[in-house]
């Protein structure tokens, strides 16, 4: 008896099961991207040069990227694949469809992701194969021979966070099928660059970097083992390069370097050194060097950037990258800028054309750009939607709008649907916050939208105020919360290291903490093996997350970046550290989620990566903190979670974004599914739940949604309660369509989406649409078509018509979508109706009011009610 009601109990009956759902319950979701289409850092970049306008670019977060136009238009190629960090890349020039990926950023920054190893294709991007090295986690640089394209080196620089065996140079001879290690110091020294002799594959060089991130944002280490190395029989055997280069005793760190093909004796070289730091030539292979320019604009920050490159005919001309792009004509005497804006655009790779020095491409923390007259003009990096998003709102307008803050680009507030058939450059503007910041729209007034840096921006005016809290004491990073309390709209929460509220826009502001951060902590064992910095012990956290309750102004929940959680239950008066015991220091709260359906209950997302912990890490508790459970089963192990939400609607339905994709929970975290579904893999900072949407923001890949997210709270229902559906025309634009070349994001398609779920094969479903009256309004059976677009039609520009729908009665989820009219008058629609909507060519809509859906499938019957109503924007 115990056993059958057991059996009961993990059954699903329309709800869930004690275990991952079955992706069949729920496939039939769909992710689309939004934009903006404003690029985002970019550090991998190649070209075929036997075919010019074909370039390959690896977005840090954003995946490959191909374009046979020369930038013109972008097309990812890797969004099928486990990850999308990605450090570099290369070319096999020799046969332009072996292309290496080095994933991982490559980089050492406070808010990078992870890799896992290398990736090779050999039929140009449409497949791809991990090669190995998944555990250098970060790969810095690629070159294949010209002439061979089995043999490569690698560059692997290791974990950002701590010590470990694969780091260095690695050498394949059999196109990845294994790798060697032909570089190595130790376990703190990585590789960061490699480059073969352009006139000799047997010489090689390649700089090694002793360097790792601290655990607290803006900290860093630095060994005595970074040096620039030379191969001259292949890479069996180096040599450290000296003669006038600065050394260990002088804080030798990152070299950037570039050998003049026309001149292989001609090397440059970007040092970062202390005192010494700058531009270094060497006239005879690497042997000896001399001083040329320390100017800062073109060596600053060299441990971001050192790229330099010299023009593959003229010994003398040389490029370097950095917060704008340089060119000097002497050697490297003096320089020029070429390229930049006066806040910096911060450049990363430089390449140029081996045939043609005119055609040069430039990697950017805005993207790619490519210029084919030798830097006078250049493509757009406007087309590429890889935008660094770190948090992610909606305000309450109708269509919704989107907020984030954007790295190294600002922010941006785009339309969740576009008026105009998809969502352009009309659609989406800066909104006066920093890049780094949170966005908070103003619950009653969404023309007014709060940046975290102290901005307050008037849409009407494009008036920015300034609104920051003046008191001493507060400290702030990058990014810091800012948020309304979803109790009481007149509630602004604002942190530092002390919990700050205004109640009058930001005219004047209140600490209702103490400082909430550790006053001592421990150094975490990865950071600590290599540096003393806790000696110093200073108090250097934030509250790096806050979670204020939806159903009690008074309950708020805090957390720390250096690893602690608090919570208040009388608006701040008090506060009661409730830190999960297993929670360390260092250990980043990221998120908290306060219970929506019970004020005792809250979530918590934990990301230790900078504690060199790639584990994830959801707690839950339902008694104020006092006892906590973790909900992780399931989940990613190699995935750090980012944020976790409840639904709003349905008791236990959560949602974890992790540095790889977005996660479900149907029963209050015990078990996790995959909700990556058609979304490519990249690291995913935040997500809320808006109305029926899903929306989240990304690390690399823009803004995404998922729009009604009825199957998941009504899992394995026949007939999901479909939303309120609104009598609006979105899709259809009587001016002159744009090119198909214009980048866009996606609209969701007009009417009502309606969900079904078939336990089997079904030999017949019928779907009806049934008025107050009981008569049918429109009907469809799965055995006749049902489309009324002619699919030739949609070769002109798809985003501007829906591909054909059909009622199914296969097995799983289905979802199928009523664009709320009667009948269309004269059978398919042509050109002129998916263009511009004519009255003649498509059917009226329905009148507002309520319908019933009625689905048959075979016997049975379902039915829900459906309210349409007009459009709410008049």
């Amino acid at each position: 008896m115990k056993a059958l009601l057991l059996a009961l109990l993990t059954t699903v009956v329309g709800s869930v099961v004690a275990q991952p759902v079955p992706a069949d319950h729920y496939n039939s979701l769909r992710w689309r991207c939004i934009g903006p289409f404003r690029a985002g850092r970019t550090v991998g970049m190649d070209a075929v040069w036997s075919h010019p306008s074909t370039w390959f670019i690896g977005v840090n977060n954003g995946g490959v990227w191909k374009t046979t136009d020369y930038g013109h238009t972008w097309e990812p190629i890797f969004d099928d694949q486990p990850t999308g960090s990605i450090g570099c890349l290369a070319v096999a020039q020799s046969n332009p469809n072996v292309i290496y990926v080095g994933s991982g950023e490559g980089l050492q920054r406070p808010d990078l992701s992870v890799g896992d190893g290398v990736y090779k294709t050999s039929d140009g991007g449409k497949t791809w194969a991990n090669t190995g090295l998944k555990d250098g986690l970060q790969i810095g640089g690629i070159c294949v021979d010209p002439k061979n394209p089995d043999r490569a080196f690698v560059a692997v620089l290791g974990h950002p966070y701590g010590p470990n065996e694969e780091r260095g140079v690695f050498r394949t001879l059999d196109g990845g099928k294994t790798w060697n290690k032909v570089l190595y110091k130790d376990a703190n020294t990585g590789a960061i660059a490699i480059a073969f002799d352009p006139r000799n594959s047997k010489t090689i060089y390649a700089d090694l970097w002793a360097a790792r991130q601290a655990p607290w944002e803006n900290g860093s280490w630095q060994g005595t083992t970074s040096g620039l190395f030379k191969s001259t029989d292949g890479g069996d055997t180096w040599k450290q390069l000296g003669g006038g280069l600065p050394t260990a005793v002088d804080g030798l760190g990152r070299i950037g370097f570039t050998i003049c093909a026309a001149d292989p004796k001609r090397i440059y070289a970007t040092v970062s050194a202390g005192e010494k730091s700058g531009v270094y030539r060497s006239d005879d292979a690497g042997y000896t060097w001399r001083f040329m320019n320390k100017e800062p604009r073109v060596i600053g920050r060299g441990d971001d950037f050192a790229e330099l490159r010299v023009d593959p005919a003229k010994p003398d001309v040389l490029f370097a990258a950095n917060t704008s792009v340089y060119k000097s004509t002497d050697g490297g005497q003096s320089f020029v800028c070429i390229k930049g804006s006066p806040g910096g655009d911060d450049y990363h790779t430089i390449c140029i054309s081996p045939a043609n020095p005119e055609i040069i491409g430039l990697a950017a923390d805005q993207g790619a750009c490519i210029s084919v007259n030798g830097g006078e003009t250049w493509s757009s990096w406007y087309n590429q939607p890889t935008a660094q998003l770190y948090h992610v709102s909606t305000d309450n307008e109708f269509p919704y709008n989107v907020y984030g803050g954007q790295q190294e680009s600002g922010s941006v507030g785009i339309a969740s649907r576009g008026r105009d058939g998809h969502i352009t450059f009309r659609d989406w503007r800066p909104v006066g916050a920093e890049e780094y910041a949170y966005v908070a729209p103003d619950p009653l007034n969404p023309n007014v939208i709060y940046g975290s840096k102290g901005s307050k921006f008037d849409k009407r005016t494009g008036k920015v105020e300034n609104v920051r809290p003046k008191m001493e004491g507060l400290r702030y990073l990058r990014t810091m919360p800012m948020l309304f309390s979803p109790a009481d709209p007149h509630v602004l929460f604002l942190a530092s290291n002390k919990l700050l509220k205004t109640t009058d826009g930001g005219q004047n502001w209140t600490a209702i903490s103490p400082d909430l951060t550790r006053p001592q902590w421990e150094v975490p064992a990865p950071f600590a093996s290599v540096s003393d910095a806790g000696k110093a012990m200073r108090q250097r956290g934030v509250i790096y997350a806050v979670g204020p309750s939806p159903l009690d102004v008074n309950v708020i929940w805090c957390g720390t970046d250096d690893g602690l959680v608090w919570v208040s239950q009388d608006g701040g008066a008090h506060w009661d550290n409730v830190t999960p015991p297993e929670v360390r220091s260092w250990s980043k709260v990221a998120q908290i989620d306060a219970g929506r359906f019970d004020k005792g209950v809250a979530y918590i997302a934990v990301n230790r990566l900078r504690c060199d912990d790639l584990k994830p890490y959801v707690y839950k508790t339902s008694n104020f903190g006092r006892t906590w459970s973790l909900v992780v089963n399931g989940l990613d192990e190699n995935a750090p979670v980012n944020a976790v939400r409840e639904d709003p609607r349905k008791r236990g339905l959560l949602y974890a974004a992790t540095e790889r994709q977005v996660w479900f929970s149907p029963d209050d975290g015990a078990n996790w599914s995959s909700l990556r579904l058609n979304m490519p893999a990249t690291s995913v900072r935040d997500l809320v739940v808006k109305d029926d949407d899903l929306v989240i923001g990304t690390h690399g890949r823009s803004f995404w949604i998922l729009d009604d997210v009825a199957p998941l709270r009504q899992l394995g229902t026949p007939l999901a309660a479909p939303p309120t559906a609104y009598l609006v025309e979105w899709n259809l634009n009587t001016d002159t369509p744009l090119p198909r070349e214009e980048p866009a994001g996606e609209n969701p398609p007009d009417g009502v989406p309606i969900d079904y779920y078939l336990t089997g094969k079904s030999a017949l479903v019928t779907l009806q649409i049934l008025d107050t009256r009981g008569a049918v309004v429109r009907e469809w059976r799965s055995d006749q078509p049902t489309s009324e677009i002619d699919p030739k039609m949609l070769t002109v520009d798809p985003r501007w018509a829906r591909p054909p729908q059909n009622l199914s009665g296969a097995k799983g989820a289905h979802r199928f979508v009523w664009d709320l009219r009667l009948p269309a008058q004269g059978g398919r629609l042509g050109m002129a109706a998916i263009w511009h909507g004519t009255p003649a060519s498509k059917g009226a809509f329905v009148p507002p009011g309520t319908y019933l859906i009625r689905l048959g499938v075979d016997a049975q019957v379902y039915e829900q009610p459906l309210t349409i109503k007009p459009d709410p924007s008049g």
